[in-house]
């Protein structure tokens, strides 16, 4: 099992910038396919970005794509969402999540293990 916490929510002006963290528990993390999520109206969590275990794929939603970069540091247990030009509209509570296998469909299916998030406020 993994758990997840994550930090670095906060207040920021619109067009500002901010980067999550998520420091995850586990030896199999290294192994864990890593994403975010929030929540969105009609949906219990909006699928914003994952990661694969080695880091070199990664894919997003179309909401966030080209503002957002989703990171990851196998050494020290942590994922990383870098927030760029950030809109009042991206105001949300930020769940980092994980899941043991890699793959296209967590806007669908989400992820198997997620954090209890850091909430985010973008001001107008």
């Amino acid at each position: 099992q993994v758990q997840l916490v994550e930090s670095g929510g906060g207040l920021v002006q619109a067009g500002g910038s901010l980067r999550l963290s998520c420091a995850a528990s586990g030896r199999t993390f290294s192994s864990y396919a890593l994403g975010w999520f929030r929540p969105a109206p009609g949906q219990e969590h909006e699928f914003i970005a994952a990661i694969n275990w080695s880091g070199d794929s990664a894919y997003y939603a179309d909401s966030v794509k080209g503002r957002f970069t989703i990171s990851r540091e196998n050494t020290n247990y942590t994922v990383y969402l870098q927030m760029n030009s950030l809109k009042p509209e991206d105001t949300a509570v930020y769940s980092c999540a994980a899941d043991p296998v890699w793959g296209f469909g967590y806007s669908d299916y989400g992820m198997r293990y997620r954090g209890k998030g850091t909430l985010v406020t973008v001001s107008s």
